[in-house]
């Protein structure tokens, strides 16, 4: 995927997309690229201001124009992610109640959100665990939902 800009973040990289006047793509970097910042006075740069802001005070509040495009049960599901508050995590098994799904279609939504950190997705856990993170199980993403986790539980 082509990104309008690629930022360090304090667990690896963060590819951001912005198209239209909205974000429409964050995503985790599995293998390091090259940065790309953000253009001045940009859609990328306000982006990028907002993260940073969000890793130095994890109850900082974004306010970005972002774009979620999936099916109805994923709007939904990010829906009720974007209302869980920092510091505070929310069952896969309770979403999917609350939202008369299961707990394995609210987790495969939690995988696509594109926008993760906005939508925080990784304040959803399995019952016994963490759960996965990202579409992954994979040690680096996990870890990264441990790093996000860390960082909010000082709310």
């Amino acid at each position: 995927m082509e990104y309008s800009a690629v930022i360090d973040a304090p667990f690896g990289q963060l590819g951001i997309l912005c198209l239209d006047g909205a974000l429409v793509n964050l995503e985790f970097l599995a293998e390091r690229q090259a940065l790309r910042p953000p253009m001045p006075r940009s859609l990328e740069q306000e982006v990028a201001e907002q993260l940073r802001a969000y890793f130095v005070d994890p109850r900082f509040g974004f306010s970005l124009p972002y774009r979620l495009r999936g099916s109805e049960h994923q709007l939904r599901v990010w829906g009720e992610i974007e209302r869980i508050p920092c510091g505070q995590m929310r069952r896969y098994q309770d979403l999917a109640t609350a939202l008369g799904s299961s707990a394995r279609a609210v987790g495969n939504a939690c995988g696509r959100n594109p926008v993760p950190i906005i939508v925080p997705c990784h304040r959803v856990v399995a019952r016994n665990s963490l759960g996965g993170f990202n579409r992954s199980l994979g040690r680096e993403t996990v870890d990264i939902k441990q790093w996000l986790l860390a960082h909010e539980f000082g709310c």
